[in-house]
């Protein structure tokens, strides 16, 4: 086989491969600073899909809690109660938000508390575009609104 050829098949690979993840944006990623001896943390984010074709982020990761869970929140009989789910769908040309009072990122027992000002590295797993990366700014406590950047 030749080189020519080679680089033929790579690029289109490539060019098949790379569309999906490029669909995907990840807009205004943050988290509410945390009190001391807090276990958890909540993250918010708006999850934008260029795409011809609805996504669903699967999972998340971070090396600054043990795990990620997806949740949201239900009325349970006028209660409202926190509810992990397996993914969250984003439609085709449209996007999901993740805000506080509703679906999030559940960070569940943090390594150390979130403090104002930092940024949290997170892993965002998506059926179709793949492994995205975000760095999550982290607000002040209780904030209700991405922090300012």
């Amino acid at each position: 086989m030749n080189i020519a050829r080679l680089i033929l098949i790579f690029s289109s690979l490539c060019l098949f491969s790379l569309p999906a993840a490029a669909q995907i944006a990840i807009e205004k990623p943050w988290a509410r600073a945390t009190a001391p001896g807090a276990r958890v943390a909540g993250g918010y984010m708006v999850i934008r899909n260029q795409g011809a074709a609805g996504d669903r982020l699967l999972s998340a990761s971070s090396p600054a809690a043990a795990k990620v869970e997806l949740h949201v929140h239900v009325n349970d009989n006028g209660v409202m109660k926190m509810r992990e789910v397996p993914g969250y769908e984003v439609p085709a040309k449209g996007a999901f938000e993740l805000k506080p009072g509703g679906a999030h990122l559940m960070f569940v027992d943090i390594k150390r508390p979130f403090k104002e000002g930092e940024k949290v590295p997170v892993k965002l797993k998506f059926e179709k575009a793949g492994e995205l990366s975000a760095e999550f700014h982290v607000g002040r406590l209780g904030g209700s609104a991405p922090p300012k950047r």
